[in-house]
């Protein structure tokens, strides 16, 4: 039996290694989330469309939400970019997928673009 694809926080600690055949998804490949969290000048934090897109919204600094909203943008921007979701089966079906997220704990809802991803690499078509 196969165990399911599954989202990989990446590590910059001494000796960790990517399993084998994961896929990097992050910002800076194609498949990264263009909505970035970054700091309000108010405290808390915004929800920001590109590198120097307009922001949306102002979260409390605990991040959960901000995380929330930029991956429900994420899900939509994918779910309407013509092709998208074709790419990511072809590319990503059965892959396991690495971002610098934080992994949820369990039975908590996974705010990353990563997971977004498995979603709709693996549905059926």
């Amino acid at each position: 039996m196969t165990t399911p694809p599954r989202r990989i926080q990446r590590r910059r600690t001494k000796g960790w290694r990517a399993p084998d055949g994961a896929i990097y998804v992050g910002r800076g490949s194609r498949w990264g989330n263009p909505a970035r969290i970054v700091p309000a000048w108010s405290g808390g934090l915004l929800v920001q469309w590109g590198e120097t897109g307009g922001a949306v919204g102002t979260w409390p600094a605990d991040g959960i939400e901000a995380h929330r909203y930029a991956t429900e943008l994420y899900r939509r921007w994918a779910e309407r970019t013509v092709g998208f979701t074709d790419r990511a089966r072809a590319e990503l079906a059965g892959r396991d997928l690495m971002c610098w997220c934080p992994l949820p704990e369990p039975g908590q809802p996974d705010h990353c673009h990563a997971a977004v991803l498995l979603e709709l690499a693996n549905a059926a078509a």
